[in-house]
């Protein structure tokens, strides 16, 4: 299987897009972290990243940061390549890992005001804006802190430096319900002031009302990409119904699924504006009537299924699997790191929808330690 869709293809070879990716990828010995790669992600995009650990996401990220040598394929930011103009790259993104290690020893406010001098981009103000906003004691050690405090001051200093880029990679994990929400408004934010995110994550939710446009990953290879805007359009209806499903009008065939999951049971998954279907809706024989929208989560559920859930494709196997997937990844419709760091750092190696566009439910990277100094736990 190809790791690239039509649209990805189309959005890599735009001129409009920051990072592009070409055929990339990242073998360990027998072990490929990321096969043959195409994407792009258009300036001013919210572009999320999804998979399970081990997908790829991460060693993806840190591809695009330069921070790990590519085994084949091609990187790009802002039009310069990732492997052999790194610092230049990291000079244009703000990157916020997802374990991001501080200087234990400093207290909080002298760590903003490190990270806001280590680089021109730094916002030193807008960082302490950003921590009284989330209602961090800046007082304390970092030694001192609780993850959730951590993860906060890491924000606030990822979040406060001008760039044109903002990488991040779980930026809402260990924070209470209340910060987690911040975290998303301050996104849409930075996408109004016209920035690019890059926002990887593994809470659904988060990724459906924060991004543009969305990629799966799956044993190292790119396996799906969903424009929210046609999946906010997608429906699902289920209802009872006295007889056998009748078949849906000449017009409106080319946007539905109907199917009987059971005796007098219909599910209606529609693929555009619901007006043109209720009138037809209004002639059947139905009762308990629903309709709700196709998440992201049924969309995610067709490539990394819950155990005892549906079957997919295995990892590595190139072959569609047995859900009615096409090698692109649309539905057959046919019947039956490192962490913080300053941006010298040094490389470490080691329309409306259609149904393919919505599938039913079947740096200133953070780093002490690359910024030249010791961490806490090198003092203890």
């Amino acid at each position: 299987m190809n790791g690239t869709t039509v649209l990805d293809q189309a959005v890599s070879e735009s001129g409009d897009s920051l990072v592009t990716t070409k055929s990339l990828g990242k073998r360990y010995r027998q072990v490929d972290a990321l096969r043959d790669c195409t994407l792009g992600v258009a300036r001013g995009e919210v572009f999320g990243l999804l998979g399970p650990n081990g997908a790829g996401k991460t060693t993806l990220l840190r591809l695009i940061l330069g921070y790990l040598r590519p085994t084949s394929g091609q990187a790009t930011v802002d039009g310069l390549d990732a492997t052999h103009q790194s610092v230049a790259v990291r000079r244009r993104v703000a990157y916020l890992p997802g374990e991001a290690r501080l200087f234990r020893h400093m207290r909080g406010q002298d760590i903003l005001r490190f990270f806001a001098e280590v680089r021109p981009e730094g916002d030193f103000r807008r960082s302490l804006a950003l921590s009284e906003r989330f209602e961090l004691d800046l007082s304390r050690r970092v030694a001192f802190m609780s993850t959730g405090m951590r993860q906060k001051l890491a924000l606030s200093i990822v979040l406060a430096t001008e760039t044109p880029l903002l990488i991040l990679d779980e930026p809402t994990a260990n924070l209470d319900p209340t910060v987690r929400g911040d975290v998303i408004d301050l996104v849409a934010d930075a996408k109004r002031q016209g920035r690019t995110v890059i926002f990887s994550s593994h809470v659904l939710s988060e990724v459906e009302e924060v991004c543009d446009r969305v990629v799966i990953l799956r044993g190292g290879k790119l396996v799906h990409t969903q424009d929210i805007s046609a999946l906010r359009r997608c429906h699902r209806i289920r209802a009872a119904i006295t007889g056998a499903p009748p078949l849906p009008p000449v017009a409106l065939q080319d946007q539905l699924d109907v199917r009987s999951p059971a005796a007098n049971q219909i599910e209606i998954d529609t693929y555009g504006e619901l007006g043109p279907l209720l009138g037809w809706l209004a002639t059947l024989p139905l009762t308990e009537m629903r309709i709700e929208p196709i998440g992201l989560r049924a969309v995610y559920d067709r490539f990394h299924a819950p155990r005892g859930g549906l079957p997919t494709q295995a990892d590595g196997d190139d072959q569609p699997a047995a859900t009615g997937l096409r090698p692109d990844g649309s539905q057959d419709r046919k019947p039956g790191g490192p962490v913080v760091s300053h941006p010298g750092a040094t490389r470490h190696d080691a329309g409306s929808p259609t149904p393919d566009d919505c599938l039913p439910a079947e740096g200133s990277s953070l780093s002490a330690e690359s910024a030249g100094g010791r961490t806490g736990d090198d003092l203890r």
